[in-house]
């Protein structure tokens, strides 16, 4: 059976406290022996690193600043991939539009219609497949 949901709020009622730290204490007590690893497995684990050579040892460690240089590299890739993305989305929106009898095209730019382009011969490709699919199946 699941218990409810703990109030995480300051307690005012100062026995009330008490007695709400030493059931929560208890419990985490309880859990210590999941959570913290014995002596023997931690000296263990420190003499097998140890024991490793220096090149593979310093493998995966980072300071402040190559965490940061990484996580940067790693965010700017991702916006990348997301405006990509974005611009993707935008050519194929003006494309179904131009298509319904708006006049889009006329306002892009030269390099964004040479982007149409492709994605209008791609859709018409798409298409063709689908149709042959569809009549095959009949």
């Amino acid at each position: 059976m699941s218990r409810k949901k703990i109030k995480l709020d300051y307690i005012t009622n100062d026995s009330a406290r008490r007695t709400t730290y030493k059931k929560r204490s208890k419990g985490q007590v309880k859990k210590r022996r999941y959570v913290w690893p014995s002596l023997e497995d931690a000296r263990r684990l420190l003499y097998e690193f140890k024991k490793l050579p220096i090149s593979k040892q310093n493998n995966k460690m980072l300071n402040q600043e190559s965490f940061l240089e990484k996580s940067l590299a790693k965010d700017t890739q991702q916006l990348w991939k997301l405006h990509e993305e974005n611009y993707r989305k935008e050519l194929n929106k003006v494309m179904l539009e131009s298509l319904n009898g708006n006049g889009i095209l006329q306002s892009l730019n030269t390099m964004d219609l040479n982007e149409v382009g492709p994605l209008v011969k791609q859709n018409l490709t798409d298409i063709d497949d689908r149709v042959r699919v569809l009549t095959k199946a009949h």
